[in-house]
């Protein structure tokens, strides 16, 4: 938009506001956030996530006979595989947007952003676009993840603390 344009009906040229102006007439115009509905939502929702991953991995135990830490591994998997459909029919975002960081649980969260990625470069070919770009937040996830555990293993082997060892 040209500087010498005013806006319509406001009687104010954009390019003379002031940042304390803009401040406020953006405070007036953004829809208020109940940060305790927020919270309730994010809380429901993300409770919902684990108590369905809860409910898979006690699938896993009864129809499978599998000991609780042999459940763990298949029941990320579906998890996943669940994350990743409804991502790829628009339903994952659909409930962000109403849950907030509830759906930021990290299994489900992490392989919604990966999928989304993906979907979003597919029009770039297979390789260049979904190969290239999916993994642009992974890598940071990686190295975090990566440069944690070392941390941690240093400061085990600073201190002598043992790991927990089951039987």
């Amino acid at each position: 938009m040209p500087a010498n344009t005013k806006n319509r009906g406001t009687g104010f040229k954009i390019d003379s506001l002031t940042p304390e102006e803009y401040k406020s007439i953006s405070k007036k115009h953004s829809p208020s956030r109940s940060t305790f509905k927020n919270c309730v939502s994010a809380f429901v929702v993300g409770g919902l996530i684990c108590l369905i991953g809860q409910a898979i991995q006690r699938v896993f135990m009864s129809w499978f006979d599998m000991t609780v830490k042999e459940a763990g591994n298949p029941t990320v998997a579906v998890l996943i595989i669940i994350s990743v459909i409804l991502t790829s029919f628009g339903v994952y975002d659909k409930i962000a947007q109403w849950a907030g960081a509830g759906t930021a649980v990290p299994v489900t969260g992490f392989a919604n952003s990966m999928c989304s990625a993906a979907l979003e470069h597919k029009a770039e070919g297979y390789v260049l676009g979904v190969g290239a770009n999916m993994f642009k937040l992974a890598g940071s996830v990686i190295v975090f993840g990566t440069v944690a555990a070392f941390v941690v293993g240093l400061v085990y082997a600073i201190f002598g603390i043992q790991g927990v060892h089951q039987p």
